[in-house]
């Protein structure tokens, strides 16, 4: 058992910094000493709706601290946790959707406790800690040799996963296309450089805030369009993007991706594409939200894609390639860092937009 810091939610609005406690892994089992968290808006959802008591974090990257017996993995090894945790044998896993497997993997009951009583890992992982128990399945190791800072690796694990594999694997976005995204924060920026690397021609990004435009222009952005606040649906934007994408005859984008987290915008990227094009609602919007029947004229397909439809063992090193390869920006993702003390400055920063993704240092 070790003892050790966390950042913990009582899922009604309090975050503190706690003690907890951390049993040695079993069987299938890794127990990581964390070095770097990313916070992202799914966090402050934890933080007032998800009770009980919980270690908030789930994007996370570190080192090897123990490992139960037969593991893959051994002490000292470098690693970026994730949270699809697939369990690579049901029916969904098998056809593929290894992102929404039923049965994800699971450590031992009360193998994390708070004064005594077991407490719940956000995610499974519970990243802002300075040690989390984990499945070794949650575990994509770094190779030697990469070097890559810890604050940039752990992004690997929510916010690039989702934005990236939101654009390579479910839309499967093609070389010269167009491409619209909807918000400029963490996922936004990464479904921008997704659309760079797949080879599209005409990136646009839209935004209400214009220091968020030059954020997105530094990755990947071919075009921008400072949307009126007042725009419902942003029906007007997409006016403007029609005028902006005339192509065969067509008007609309190819593709279009919604990364925003506001309901009233969980249709918007429908208004966007052509007949015939893509829209995805990616920030994962799980509340209630109307659309106008018209937007899916004609042939258009519309998708809620979760996790960037990952498959860890394909897309982690895909991703850590990419990196290795001065394709995919991860270091120029963190605007600030902050001590594990620091994190309730760290939600407020968030919150109020001033970074495009702030981390946790643990290490």
């Amino acid at each position: 058992m070790i003892t050790c810091n966390a950042a913990l939610s009582d899922g009604q609005g309090k975050v503190f910094i706690g003690q907890i406690d951390v049993a040695a892994p079993e069987p299938g089992e890794v127990r990581v000493r964390i070095m770097a968290s990313g916070l992202c808006h799914t966090d402050w959802d934890f933080v007032n709706h998800r009770p009980p008591l919980h270690v908030m974090g789930h994007e996370g990257a570190g080192v090897v601290e123990s490992a139960g017996s037969g593991s893959a993995f051994a002490t000292g090894d470098r690693v970026v946790l994730n949270w699809a945790m697939p369990c690579r044998e049901c029916r969904l896993c098998n056809l593929g959707f290894e992102n929404i497997c039923p049965n994800k993997s699971t450590v031992q009951c009360g193998g994390v406790r708070h004064k005594g009583a077991a407490v719940v890992q956000s995610f499974g992982l519970g990243t802002m800690a300075e040690y989390a128990l984990v499945p070794e399945a949650a575990l994509t190791k770094i190779e030697p040799g990469l070097e890559i800072p810890w604050s940039s690796a752990c992004l690997l694990g929510c916010g690039v996963m989702t934005g990236v594999g939101s654009v390579l694997n479910t839309a499967g976005v093609e070389p010269g296309s167009s491409v619209a995204v909807i918000g400029c924060g963490g996922v936004g920026l990464n479904c921008i450089q997704g659309a760079r690397i797949a080879g599209a021609a005409h990136i646009i990004a839209i935004d209400v805030v214009e220091e968020k435009l030059g954020w997105a222009r530094a990755f990947g952005a071919t075009d921008t369009l400072l949307a009126e606040r007042g725009d419902t649906g942003l029906r007007e934007a997409a006016k403007i993007i029609h005028e902006r994408t005339q192509a065969g005859g067509l008007t609309g984008a190819d593709y279009a991706f919604e990364c925003t987290g506001v309901p009233a915008l969980g249709f918007a990227p429908l208004a966007m594409v052509r007949h015939g094009g893509m829209a995805l609602e990616v920030s994962g919007i799980d509340q209630a939200f109307e659309a106008d029947g018209l937007l899916l004229k004609w042939d258009k397909t519309y998708i809620q894609p979760k996790y960037g439809s990952c498959q860890p063992a394909r897309d982690f090193p895909k991703l850590l390639e990419l990196y290795a390869d001065g394709k995919l920006l991860l270091d120029e993702l963190v605007s600030r860092t902050y001590a594990l003390s620091n994190v309730n400055n760290a939600i407020e920063d968030m919150l109020a937009g001033r970074n495009a993704k702030g981390v946790i240092e643990l290490g």
